[in-house]
C-alpha cells in the first residue's frame, strides 16, 4: 500500500537537508558557472601566451581547456533539467539525466587518459623533435595548474556536499585538465633544464590515473542505470528504521535503487493480520516519515502493507479465492430470507484461505441461531477455501 499523495509534514531536519531539489539545482548551476568562467579565462590566456612564447603545448592545452567548456555546458543542462518535477512521461522525475551525463563525462575522462598515454608514447619516440620554449610559458603553465587544481577541489567539495555524482565527474575532469597542465609545466621545465624525457613520463603516469578515474565514474553511472541497490550496510540501517516503527511486526522484502545521488526504496511491511485498512495505512505513513527523517538521502519510500509474511504461506488449496461479491452471496444464502441484511461483513484473506466476520443488526432467535450455526458448519465442511464464518451481534447497552 503506497503512502498517500499528501504526507504529513516532515521533521525540520529532513526538510532542511540540501537534497531539496530547487536549492540543489541552484548550487550545482552556481558551481558550474564558476568552472565556466575559470576555463574561459584560462583558455584565452593559454592561447595568447602559447602563440607569443612559441609554446605549442600551451596552445594544445588551451584547446583541451576549451573542450571543458563544452562539458561544463552539459553539466548546466543536466542540472537544469535533472531537477525538473515528475511528469506523465517521467513519473519518477528527471534525475537520470544527471546519471547519463555523468556516464558521458566518465567516457570523456577515459578518452583523455588514453590520449595522454598515446601522446606520451609518441613523445618518447621523438624527444629530439621538441621545440625550444620561452621561459614565460612555464609561468603560465604553473598558474594554470594552480587554477585547475583549485577548481578541482572547489567542485569536488560541492559534489560531496550536494551528493551530486555529476559534479564529481566534472571535478575530476578539471583534475584531468590540471594533469595536462602539470604535463605541460613538467615538459617546459624539463626542456628548459635539458631533460626532455620528463614530459612523456609524467604524461604516462597521469594518463593511467585519468583513465582509471574515467572508468570508475562511468561504471558507477552504469550501475545506477541498471538499478543497482545500496550497500548492505545502508540496507541494514534502513531495515532497522522500518522494523522499529510502531505497528510493524515484520519486514520480508525491501528493494532500493539510486537516482542522481538519491535513493528510492520499496518495502513490504507486515502488520497485525486483522488491522483495518485505515490503521494499516497509518502504519505505512509512519514508515514513510521515519525513513525520510532518519535517512535524508532517501527521496521516496513505497510501502506495501502485508497482513502476513508472503514467504511463509502455508500450502493453499488450488483454485481462485472467492471475491467479496461471492462471499456476500454466500452469507446471504446462509442467513436466509428471514434475517435482515448484515450491518457489516469483514473478509480476511490469510494463509491462502478466507475468514469472514459478519455483524448483524439484531440477534436472531435461539432456534434460528442454532439452525444458522448448523447450516454454516455443514457448508464449511464442503469448502476448501473458507476457514471460518462467524456471526456477531451488538451488545445491548
Amino acid at each position: 500500500m503506497p503512502p498517500p499523495l499528501s504526507h504529513p509534514q516532515l521533521p525540520r531536519a529532513a526538510r532542511a537537508h540540501p537534497d531539496n531539489d530547487d536549492a540543489r539545482k541552484r548550487d550545482i548551476q552556481r558551481t558550474t558557472l564558476v568552472a565556466v568562467a575559470t576555463n574561459a579565462t584560462l583558455a584565452v590566456a593559454q592561447f595568447v601566451i602559447g602563440l607569443f612564447a612559441n609554446a605549442f603545448s600551451l596552445v594544445a592545452d588551451a584547446a583541451h581547456t576549451l573542450s571543458d567548456l563544452v562539458t561544463d555546458l552539459l553539466v548546466l543542462l543536466a542540472a537544469r533539467h535533472g531537477a525538473d518535477p515528475a511528469d506523465i512521461n517521467h513519473p519518477y522525475g528527471h534525475g537520470r539525466i544527471e546519471t547519463a551525463t555523468t556516464m558521458v563525462l566518465g567516457a570523456v575522462l577515459a578518452a583523455v587518459g588514453v590520449g595522454f598515454l598515446w601522446n606520451s608514447g609518441l613523445r618518447l619516440q621523438n624527444m629530439n623533435a621538441l621545440p625550444d620554449l620561452h621561459p614565460v610559458a612555464l609561468g603560465v603553465a604553473v598558474l594554470t595548474l594552480i587554477a585547475k587544481e583549485s577548481l578541482f577541489r572547489f567542485t569536488l567539495a560541492a559534489a560531496h556536499r550536494l551528493k551530486a555524482p555529476l559534479l564529481e565527474a566534472n571535478a575530476w575532469h578539471a583534475r584531468s585538465d590540471a594533469a595536462s597542465s602539470l604535463v605541460v609545466a613538467v615538459g617546459i621545465g624539463g626542456s628548459l633544464a635539458g631533460y626532455p624525457f620528463l614530459e612523456p613520463l609524467a604524461a604516462a603516469v597521469v594518463g593511467f590515473l585519468i583513465l582509471h578515474m574515467g572508468l570508475r565514474l562511468g561504471w558507477t553511472a552504469i550501475r545506477e542505470l541498471i538499478d543497482t541497490g545500496v550497500s548492505e550496510q545502508e540496507l541494514e540501517h534502513l531495515r532497522q528504521t522500518i522494523e522499529q516503527t510502531p505497528g510493524v511486526i515484520g519486514l520480508h522484502e525491501m528493494r532500493t535503487r539510486r537516482m542522481a545521488g538519491r535513493v528510492l526504496c520499496d518495502a513490504h511491511v507486515q502488520v497485525a493480520p486483522r488491522l483495518t485498512v485505515s490503521e494499516g495505512h497509518r502504519v505505512s505513513d509512519s514508515v514513510y516519515l521515519r525513513v525520510r527523517a532518519a535517512h535524508p538521502e532517501v527521496q521516496d519510500v513505497l510501502v506495501h502493507i502485508d497482513p502476513e509474511d508472503d514467504d511463509s504461506l502455508q500450502a493453499v488449496p488450488p483454485g481462485r479465492l472467492p471475491e467479496r461479491a461471492d462471499v456476500l452471496a454466500t452469507v446471504a444464502t446462509l442467513l436466509g430470507p428471514d434475517v435482515a441484511v448484515p450491518k457489516r461483513v469483514q473478509i480476511h484473506y490469510l494463509g491462502g484461505r478466507v475468514d469472514v466476520d459478519v455483524l448483524l443488526d439484531t440477534a436472531p432467535a435461539a432456534a434460528d441461531a442454532q439452525a444458522l450455526r448448523r447450516r454454516t458448519q455443514d457448508w464449511l465442511a464442503q469448502q476448501a477455501h473458507y476457514r471460518s464464518i462467524s456471526f456477531y451481534t451488538p451488545i445491548a447497552p
